[in-house]
């Protein structure tokens, strides 16, 4: 696996890959760091890695864009828009669609694109300062700030930063829904979830989200179409068969992912 990165810093351990926002000074998403996401969830498809963790250093998760990106965007055409946004769109619908799960440690600045990381769950230090300020340049969140977390947190609460472009505090976000737990060491606290998440059995966890991701917009016939079609998957899994033994044995059970 390819760890040798500029704008990141990429560590697998214990099945945990851990991949670290570095590009100074702001890790601003630059050319450079959409390439190099791409790559680093490639890294995270690896059937050794069980759990993705995204972090940032230096007090800083992600500032998003570099305006200067939007000083040479004047040149753009639409073509050229839509080229460098699918480039991005592409890493963060992998992460997505990744059949595990991925956790974000904030603790600092997260705004924009740094806050629209399709991650799973979002761990926030209270003093951590998360936002939606697209609007003060003129544009609105574009990966998924306005089509993703209207599922998350509801229309309102969804509408209201991004017209305000105001920027929230980790206690208020995690109040309102932006980030799903608030701890004062957040990246010691997604290692600890991650170590626990490795305990699960990885085809049950990756069917889960996948479920719950598909069914956000279904009708409630469909979304139960598609449990019971994961669940009578799963029923066919080594894991499941590990799992029930377990149980009856009164033991912890050793998952393989088979």
């Amino acid at each position: 696996m390819n760890t040798d990165f500029e704008t990141l810093e990429v560590h697998v351990e214990n099945a945990i890959a851990t991949i670290t926002i570095t590009n100074e000074p702001v890790n601003s998403i630059d050319a450079e760091m959409r390439r190099e996401l791409g790559e680093a969830v490639d890294i995270l498809r690896d059937d050794r890695v069980r759990v993705g963790v995204i972090t940032g250093n230096d007090g800083i998760f992600s500032v998003s864009a570099d305006v200067a990106l939007f000083e040479d965007a004047r040149e753009w055409t639409t073509a050229d828009f839509r080229t460098n946004s699918r480039i991005l769109g592409r890493a963060f619908d992998g992460l997505e669609a990744l059949k595990k799960p991925v956790i974000a440690a904030i603790d600092g600045t997260c705004v924009g694109g740094g806050l629209e990381l399709a991650c799973d769950v979002r761990i926030v230090s209270p003093g951590s300062t998360l936002g939606f300020p697209e609007h003060k340049i003129g544009l609105i969140p574009g990966l998924g700030g306005c089509s993703r977390f209207v599922h998350i947190v509801g229309s309102g609460k969804a509408k209201d930063p991004i017209f305000t472009g105001k920027l929230v505090e980790g206690t208020e976000a995690h109040e309102i829904g932006l980030a799903e737990r608030l701890d004062d060491d957040p990246v010691a606290a997604a290692r600890e979830y991650a170590e626990s998440l490795c305990e699960q059995p990885p085809q049950a966890l990756g069917l889960a989200k996948q479920v719950v991701n598909a069914t956000r917009d279904a009708d409630t016939k469909t979304a139960g179409l598609l449990e019971s079609l994961a669940q009578s998957a799963l029923l066919a899994t080594e894991d499941h068969r590990e799992g029930v033994d377990a149980f009856r044995e009164k033991r912890e059970p050793e998952f393989t992912g088979e």
